[in-house]
């Protein structure tokens, strides 16, 4: 904490370059680097030029803070340069050069927390922000780093307190004839205590399912339109479109942008009722051996998608194929779409479609590449399909516009605090009801103080280490 620290904080392709500085030699550093001289009269937004090193200075915009009035609690500065970002690079070193040492993972936010600028929960809301990658954990995020999970628990914290000091004034002067509160009246209270608990931990995003993007298999057999789909979807040609089939042998991705959320997209090679089985006797020849290494990969993509899109051409004659590969994918979410419809007349294409539902038990979304017709239908079904993976509801048909101002997003650390409390709470219950009042309280002594250990009481350094090495440096 005695030492000043420096990181570059700006994106690694961005066009502005930002350096952070934070600690009690920043402004002398200043003092060496930036014109025009700073003094302790000047804060704010500075116009300038730095010194990147001995031979080059360059125009620069400074961001000053003096303590306490900054993000860390410490005297603060971000010097804020347009240029290659090898220039940032120059300064960042001339910096370390002159003493200052390079920032640890998250160490500004930690400084924050140490310093009592934000709690522990607003500090890791910090990383949750950085690495979301959809709307209502955003906004979760967001949630969280205003303080709503201190606010939240706060309020459950007052009442665990207020219930413990009844019971314990109880037990302190049981030889008298006073009665604080009556054993029902505890008892309905804590149920109370607990059913909040249980609404924050089910009304909530989990933070761990924010580190990397949901993934989307594309499925089905060779031939299905799968590549047409992923291009018309991804709004460019990154899959090869051809008429003979198995043209796809790698596995394709693509990042695509949807209404709430982003995801990766996987293009494979054509299922059969084959895949996953090593045909022995063919294996020898160059081609059957390219043809069940495409079919290892697109198995094993498909396995590791959270949701399938399951492809069926809707203009063939004979889906006894489809069926059998429909059979070899068991994905968390299934969507099925029937593909090529731009092939087929209206009255001839409503009855497939509603034979294609009674043989797979499934309504399928009607689509063509070639027209786009069901395209952003099928998009919008993504869409809701991953914000329900993402918000654990598991309930189909919901619509969760304006719900994510709502929703606080929780680590797992948060999580399992509030389930011990869950639990504690949850026994003092039954204690109380058996007359064990001692036992009650030291269950609700338990409950209280792994609801407090959310915020910022009795964390040592391991868990402090934990939360910000997952943080990028800079932060």
């Amino acid at each position: 904490m005695r030492d000043t620290i420096v990181a570059v904080s700006s994106a690694p392709l961005g066009v502005r370059g930002i350096v952070r500085i934070s600690g009690p030699n920043t402004l002398g550093i200043l003092q060496q680097i930036f014109d025009p001289s700073i003094t302790k009269e000047k804060n704010g937004l500075i116009e300038g030029s730095v010194a990147v090193d001995a031979e080059l200075r360059i125009d620069a915009k400074l961001y000053l803070f003096f303590a306490p009035y900054s993000y860390t609690g410490e005297t603060v500065a971000e010097i804020h340069i347009y240029a290659n970002p090898s220039v940032t690079e120059a300064l960042l070193e001339g910096l370390l050069g002159k003493g200052l040492r390079m920032a640890g993972p998250g160490e500004f936010t930690a400084r924050a927390y140490l310093n009592g600028k934000i709690d522990l929960a607003q500090a890791e809301a910090v990383n949750e922000i950085i690495t979301t990658s959809n709307r209502f954990q955003l906004a979760a995020a967001e949630k969280l780093l205003s303080g709503k999970l201190a606010e939240t628990t706060g309020k459950i914290r007052s009442e665990l307190m207020d219930c413990l000091s009844l019971i314990e004034a109880g037990l302190d002067f049981s030889g008298e004839d006073i009665e604080f509160i009556t054993g029902p009246e505890a008892v309905q209270r804590l149920i109370c205590v607990k059913s909040e608990l249980e609404q924050l931990l089910s009304g909530s995003i989990s933070c761990e399912s924010t580190l990397d993007l949901p993934a989307v298999g594309i499925a089905g057999a060779s031939g299905a339109g799968k590549s047409s789909l992923l291009n018309k979807l991804a709004g460019y040609e990154r899959s090869i479109v051809s008429a003979h089939r198995k043209t796809t042998r790698d596995v394709l991705t693509s990042l695509l942008t949807l209404r709430h959320c982003q995801c990766v997209m996987f293009d494979c090679a054509g299922l059969s009722r084959e895949s996953g089985i090593v045909n022995r006797e063919s294996s020898h020849e160059p081609r059957a051996i390219l043809d069940e290494l495409a079919q290892q990969a697109a198995v094993k993509s498909l396995q590791n998608s959270s949701v399938v899109v399951f492809c069926v051409d809707i203009s063939r004659a004979d889906w006894a194929e489809d069926i059998s590969i429909r059979g070899l994918i068991e994905p968390e979410v299934l969507i099925p779409v029937a593909t090529k419809s731009d092939l087929l007349c209206e009255d001839v294409l409503a009855k497939r479609a509603a034979l294609l539902g009674e043989l797979f038990g499934a309504d399928f979304i009607v689509t063509s590449a070639k027209d786009g017709a069901g395209i952003e239908q099928l998009k919008d079904m993504l869409d809701e399909r991953i914000i329900e993976l993402a918000l654990g509801s598991g309930k189909r048909g919901t619509r969760y516009e304006g719900r994510g101002t709502s929703l606080i997003a929780l680590t797992a650390r948060h999580r399992q605090a509030v389930t011990e409390a869950i639990e504690n709470v949850g026994e003092s219950i039954n204690e109380l009801k058996a007359g064990n009042n001692e036992v009650t309280a030291m269950l609700l002594r338990a409950a209280y103080q792994s609801i407090s250990g959310i915020g910022r009481q009795h964390i040592d350094e391991e868990i402090l280490e934990r939360i910000f090495s997952r943080f990028c440096i800079g932060k």
